[in-house]
């Protein structure tokens, strides 16, 4: 069994209208999202050649697309969401998607609130989550 690396892509923001209430899918806001992609990056480093791995400047525009996309009630949607476009490149073998909602209507202060989701491309095949 070949060894994972790892491709990290982190503080990706894009503007989306996702939430639970209308004012959240009216006025919209920004989330931000990290991935931590597990693969073998070995073909890569042997051909130096961008195709043989995952561009994450396509992946960015990829994710983008979705956050920009049909809005979801919930952040674990989203996530569930990133996952699987992200698990359809076959040399992923695991996701995880953090979806930060920096600006949720939550009337005490706070930073930030998160959902993390782990996925694996036998769970994705499957339609099941990681335990």
């Amino acid at each position: 069994m070949e060894a994972l690396d790892r491709i990290e892509l982190t503080g990706l923001t894009a503007f989306g209208r996702h939430g639970v209430f209308g004012f959240e899918r009216e006025n919209g806001q920004d989330f931000t999202i990290d991935l931590r992609l597990s693969l073998s990056t070995r073909r890569a480093a042997e051909s130096d050649d961008v195709t043989d791995t995952v561009h994450y400047g396509e992946l960015a525009e990829q994710v983008v697309a979705i956050v920009a996309g049909e809005p979801v009630n919930l952040i674990e949607t989203l996530a569930h969401r990133i996952a699987d476009a992200v698990l359809a490149d076959e040399r992923v073998r695991a996701v995880d998607v953090t979806v930060h909602k920096p600006h949720a209507p939550i009337a005490a202060q706070f930073s930030d609130v998160s959902v993390t989701v782990r996925r694996c491309a036998l769970d994705a095949t499957r339609g099941q989550d990681a335990r």
